[in-house]
């Protein structure tokens, strides 16, 4: 009798742990309950959405998990032992969607289209985090579980300065999920770990690497330094380390130019890294570091996945969403009027221009020595310069 119910089994030759599909198979995993996630985006937020993952899996030790999201951001689920299918939100995988049924169904995204994805499978099950009205098309907490990150989104003081949890908190609570503090789930492959020790040998690394991401999504573009702000923080790097740290610069295809104008300005004191190939490629430079100095963007967000020393500096969002596993320290903008999450400003200065550049450069150098950083709100008055080694 075959075991259809089985994680392993597609019907349409044997699996790889066995060569013969059998009742006796001693590989045989019958999976339940099949849960559908859909996060289709940000980046950022769904590498951060893979925290719920170990929830999930102490509520429902056998869970069979398909994730929906965006084709860009489904490389950043790719060899994640804790996620059995990856689909990507394209005509494919709506496709392939529409052939399934599922006993739960998280809907991550506040949105009009991860609402409309939640109800292509053949059956969605109980729906948990977020449903959409469809006389008006308003978003609305699909269970009682959701009301409290709902009632955030929708309220400015209750969002900047009244709560205190993290975004992996808020989230995991309002799919009904056991908190626990979970960090994020990424995987490189077999393959992938032996090329990173390839790459640190062709850029010919120092033993200390601090790694500046340069970027973020265009969404709201006041999460990243200008090129002013960039110089000042190299100037500090340079001037506290001696050259006994390479400093290596990470961004994306946006990132491109403002990486060339630092190179041509900085040639003997930083190392550029490929804006083109990807996020995987993205994450092995990140990987490279020991510490990594980012606005809140997916920079900051593939460091915290790998486990590295951040330090983030927030102005236009909130420093207490973000949870950095006691590994970094965040910086807060000294601008005023922050946090806003406004997509268009005209403030001049802005508020990255009120960050306190040696702070950055103080708390880097401190976690190089250290290996350790403090999770809490800094300013520069707490940080101790300190010299290396």
């Amino acid at each position: 009798m075959l075991q259809t119910g089985c994680r392993h089994f597609s019907g349409y030759k044997p699996c790889g742990l066995n060569d013969v599909c059998s009742q006796g198979c001693p590989s045989r995993d019958l999976a339940h309950p099949r849960i559908l996630i859909v996060h289709l985006e940000a980046l950022g937020a769904v590498l951060r959405g893979t925290a719920i993952l170990p929830a999930i899996k102490r509520k429902y030790p056998k869970a069979h998990i398909t994730w929906i999201t965006h084709p860009r951001a489904a490389e950043l689920l790719h060899h994640n032992p804790l996620i059995d299918r990856v689909l990507k939100n394209d005509h494919q995988g709506a496709l392939q969607l529409r052939t399934l049924a599922f006993d739960e169904t998280f809907v991550i995204d506040k949105s009009l289209e991860a609402a409309g994805l939640s109800q292509i499978s053949i059956d969605t099950g109980v729906l948990r985090g977020f449903k959409v009205d469809p006389a008006s098309g308003a978003i609305l907490p699909a269970q009682p579980e959701a009301q409290e990150l709902y009632e955030l989104g929708l309220n400015n003081h209750k969002k900047f300065f009244v709560n205190q949890k993290s975004e992996v908190q808020l989230i995991t609570e309002a799919l009904g999920l056991p908190y626990a503090r979970d960090p994020y789930v990424f995987n490189f492959s077999a393959q992938e770990k032996a090329s990173i020790d390839g790459i640190r040998k062709q850029l010919q690394l120092k033993k200390n690497v601090i790694g500046l991401n340069l970027g973020c999504s265009p969404t709201i573009p006041y999460k990243k330094l200008n090129f002013n702000g960039w110089c000042q923080v190299i100037d500090e790097l340079i001037m506290q380390t001696d050259h006994d740290a390479s400093i290596l610069l990470l961004g994306g295809p946006e990132d491109s130019e403002v990486m060339a104008k630092l190179y041509q300005s900085y040639a003997n004191s930083v190392i550029p890294t490929s804006t083109h190939q990807g996020l995987r490629e993205g994450m092995k430079c990140v990987e490279l570091c020991n510490v990594i100095i980012t606005g809140d963007s997916l920079g900051m967000h593939m460091a915290i996945a790998l486990k590295k020393s951040v330090v983030a500096w927030f102005g236009p969002t909130c420093a207490q969403e973000i949870d950095l596993y006691d590994r970094g320290v965040k910086i807060l903008s000294q601008a005023e009027c922050g946090p806003c999450w406004k997509r268009n400003c005209s403030q001049d200065p802005m508020c990255y221009d009120f960050v306190p550049f040696t702070a950055l450069v103080e708390a880097a150098c401190a976690s190089l020595k250290t290996k350790v950083l403090q999770a809490s709100p800094v300013d520069s008055s707490q940080l101790p310069t300190v010299d290396l080694e």
